[in-house]
């Protein structure tokens, strides 16, 4: 074929173009997904923030390049419509770590109705085509940690400090009760509510009024706030019943852990939209998600009481048992 033919000029244009093509579609696939984080609370406070906070580094270990991340943290929840609307105009992918994020989560969602929204801590109920609501069911394991506080308490009171006083914390807080009873009935329960997850003076005075009615393991839903649990038990020579991570081990002051896996969550919603396989609607996790979503140890367990745990967790996936929702 002459080179200079027209045949052969249109031949050599068609590859140039295909092989631009290529590149720029190699390139296209080769793009991370960016993906939006709202910690409302402090990554470090041991509980549901830094959950949220190890799943997400597990997320950026495992993915290394094919994801980006964004990052918010300590948010006032005034400001977290602002703060989830930053997100979403950067990111593909944005998590509300947390229910008190969702409100905020659906009202910034409507003007992003490209984007994917996930809610870890997600409540039945509202539903958008943009968003994915992750219910980690407190109260099941909630439940389960009551029966342990039963087992290991050697006064036979038991206590539950909760942050804002909504249903899922609420609920959580009944099925502790409920738990421990099942275990005692004769054991005596102290629940209290301090309005605000982070405020530590609030959660240790509330720790000590149930220490002065003689609860000597106590429970929480708390963030920050657990600072004050953690103190005033130190002070009178109590023990904590640990949430959302196993550190069995790591302070004497702790007895038991209740895992709810919230950054098993934050790396769900992740993990899905790198595969394409991200899903809006209500997904309930709990104890039917394995032990990573849901789990309760008692520290140097004894076979017996490891065995009652097993059992009551059976019951409850069973449907034996019925607890409430949240």
């Amino acid at each position: 074929m002459d080179r200079n033919s027209p045949h052969r000029r249109r031949l050599i244009l068609s590859l140039s173009a295909l092989a631009m093509a290529t590149v720029v579609g190699a390139a296209h696939a080769a793009d991370p997904v960016k993906v939006g984080v709202l910690i409302p609370g402090s990554k470090s406070d041991k509980g549901w923030m830094e959950s949220g906070y190890t799943g997400l580094q597990q997320a950026e270990k495992e993915f290394g390049g094919k994801i980006k991340v964004q990052m918010i943290e300590n948010i006032n929840y005034a400001d977290m419509e602002q703060a989830l609307t930053n997100l979403a105009s950067k990111n593909d992918l944005v998590i509300g770590i947390g229910g008190q994020t969702q409100a905020a989560v659906f009202k910034v969602a409507k003007r992003f109705p490209n984007k994917k929204f996930s809610i870890v801590g997600g409540n039945q109920g509202e539903s958008a085509p943009n968003i994915a609501g992750y219910d980690v069911k407190q109260a099941q394991i909630a439940y389960v940690a009551g029966a342990a506080a039963a087992m290991l308490s050697k006064n036979g009171a038991v206590s539950y400090v909760g942050g804002m006083e909504i249903p899922s914390i609420v609920n959580a807080g009944k099925e502790f009760g409920n738990g421990a009873r099942a275990i005692n009935p004769q054991i005596k329960y102290v629940e209290n509510y301090t309005g605000d997850f982070d405020n530590v003076s609030k959660s240790k005075e509330a720790t000590l009024a149930a220490i002065a009615q003689g609860a000597d393991v106590h429970y929480h839903i708390l963030n920050l706030g657990l600072r004050g649990m953690e103190q005033a038990a130190k002070e009178k020579g109590t023990h904590i019943i640990g949430s959302y991570t196993d550190r069995c081990g790591s302070d004497p002051l702790y007895v038991a852990y209740s895992i709810t896996g919230v950054g098993y969550q934050v790396h769900y919603a992740i993990a899905q939209t790198v595969a394409g396989a991200w899903k809006p609607g209500y997904k309930a996790f709990g104890l039917a998600m394995g032990p990573e979503a849901s789990d309760m140890t008692i520290c140097g367990a004894s076979a017996e009481q490891k065995a009652k745990l097993q059992q009551i967790k059976k019951d409850i996936m069973d449907g034996k048992i019925k607890v409430l929702e949240g």
